[in-house]
């Protein structure tokens, strides 16, 4: 029996220390490029969601971390949602609004902030994000599937 212990403590609890270093990137979202050969000036090198899955009625905020290979100065970012497949929402953004500008060569990171309104359906969705500059199309596009929730409801505590 304290063979069988010890090779539990020596195999199974390193493993496990090892496992928890990863656990924050497991909890990154998966996402596509919308042109898996396409040449695109911004590389996105991971996007998260918070909370996740998204709560309606609650704020989200939606991050993308990426790289570029030369300056932006300012561009637009186009969001589509679609719900079972189905083109449900559209806004456009300004770059600048959305992340510093300029965007200096290297990394850099895209925020955006959402207030789901309180009857949004519970469900899967995807968001497809194109992000075009002064005289380029296109400098990246994703898309990604996240879910929304109705959000648990709270109990009304008084302040006095």
């Amino acid at each position: 029996m304290d063979t069988l212990a010890a090779r539990f403590k020596l195999i199974v609890l390193p493993f496990l220390s090892i496992s928890l270093l990863f656990l924050p990137f497991l909890q990154a979202t998966d996402f596509d490029y919308c042109d898996n050969k396409g040449n695109y000036v911004v590389k996105v090198d991971g996007v998260d969601i918070s909370p996740n899955p998204v709560i309606s009625g609650k704020p989200a905020t939606f991050t993308i971390s990426a790289s570029t290979g030369q300056a932006i100065t300012g561009g637009k970012a186009v969001i589509d949602v679609y719900f079972f497949g189905f083109h449900i929402h559209q806004e456009t953004h300004d770059l600048c609004e959305e992340t510093s500008c300029p965007i200096t060569v290297g990394n850099f990171v895209l925020s955006h902030n959402q207030v789901l309104p309180g009857f949004t359906p519970p469900g899967s969705y995807k968001l497809k994000m194109t992000l075009s500059g002064a005289g380029i199309k296109q400098l990246t596009c994703i898309s990604f599937d996240f879910k929304i929730s109705f959000g648990a409801s709270e109990s009304s505590v008084s302040d006095s």
